[in-house]
């Protein structure tokens, strides 16, 4: 089998924004000294008059972009996640989500596989922290394809958005060419009767393999894509813990707060049904390679095979 195109979401966001940017005028973005690192400088050699640099300032980012929605622009407020959900939490709780600003938050770097810049980078936080905002839309692509359709699907949202990206090249899964990507809308990825396996960003193609691995066992796995965390796809994932008898949740997040959680909260309410969760175990990250970090935390194919085989 051909080896599958690997881009990082990040990059895709800086395309996306750049191609956006042709075709509404009102689009800007706003960059706290990272548009390298964060791929706004894409937008920003494009569009230089819509690109504004906010400095390491992420709170004042935040305002800033709270400010522009009132006067009909579509404002995109781009840094690290650990920042920009972090740092700037309180501005975007009640500057965006309480008044119910159009703001769109372009996270990037999120998770374990930021690698050597460390656990006070490696945010694992955010998908929890972003949910607990009522009216904040929680987007976490898987790929490039999905990244791109995220933006644009961001852009056309009315009210605040977080969308979630990575700094860690992954495969390109949704190349089809009936793709279609949908807010609040899960994808079936692949079908299986034995357990259902819904995952959310870089681990998505992991659990493609994983699943492909159990399945040469005779174990047939569900492998559902949940790119929006916020609204979940609840008949979605109802529908797939009743078909199976047994779900597994796969994020680069912590176990607490995430779409582990969000499933869960799901399931005990409509459907109660044996759940594991995986991601990263109340624990902070470490400085290394990424793709060692995501091996290290359990979110390699073959570590999500070993233990959803135990699981069953």
């Amino acid at each position: 089998m051909a080896e599958k195109k690997k881009i990082a979401t990040r990059e895709s966001y800086g395309n996306a924004l750049a191609e956006l940017g042709k075709e509404h005028e009102d689009l800007v973005v706003l960059d706290a000294d990272l548009a390298a690192a964060t791929k706004t400088g894409v937008f920003k050699k494009a569009f230089p008059e819509r690109h504004i640099d906010c400095g390491i300032a992420e709170c004042n980012m935040i305002g800033v972009a709270a400010g522009l929605s009132t006067t009909g622009k579509v404002p995109f407020a781009s840094s690290f996640a650990m920042f920009a959900a972090g740092r700037a939490f309180e501005q975007v709780r009640n500057s965006v989500g309480y008044p119910k600003l159009n703001v769109k938050i372009g996270a990037t770097h999120a998770g374990i596989s930021v690698g050597e810049d460390g656990a006070s980078h490696q945010c694992n936080e955010d998908i929890a922290l972003m949910r607990t905002i009522p009216g904040m839309v929680v987007i976490n692509p898987s790929d490039d394809v999905e990244a791109k359709a995220a933006v644009k699907a961001a852009y056309e949202h009315q009210g605040p958005v977080y969308l979630r990206f990575g700094r860690l090249a992954v495969p390109v899964i949704n190349d089809q060419a009936d793709y279609h990507f949908e807010l609040g809308k899960g994808v079936v990825l692949r079908e299986g009767k034995d357990v259902a396996i819904i995952a959310t960003g870089l681990p998505v193609a992991n659990c493609l393999e994983a699943a492909e691995k159990l399945a040469e066992e005779g174990i047939e796995a569900k492998v559902i894509n949940i790119h929006t965390i916020k609204p979940l796809d609840e008949e979605l994932v109802v529908a797939a813990a009743k078909a199976t008898g047994k779900v597994v949740t796969v994020e680069e997040h912590s176990i607490i707060g995430g779409l582990g959680s969000a499933v869960c909260d799901v399931l005990c309410e409509q459907a109660p049904t044996k759940v594991l969760k995986i991601g990263i175990n109340d624990t902070f990250g470490e400085s290394g390679p990424a793709v060692e970090l995501v091996k290290k935390y359990g979110l390699d194919a073959e570590s999500i095979y070993t233990k959803v085989k135990a699981f069953l």
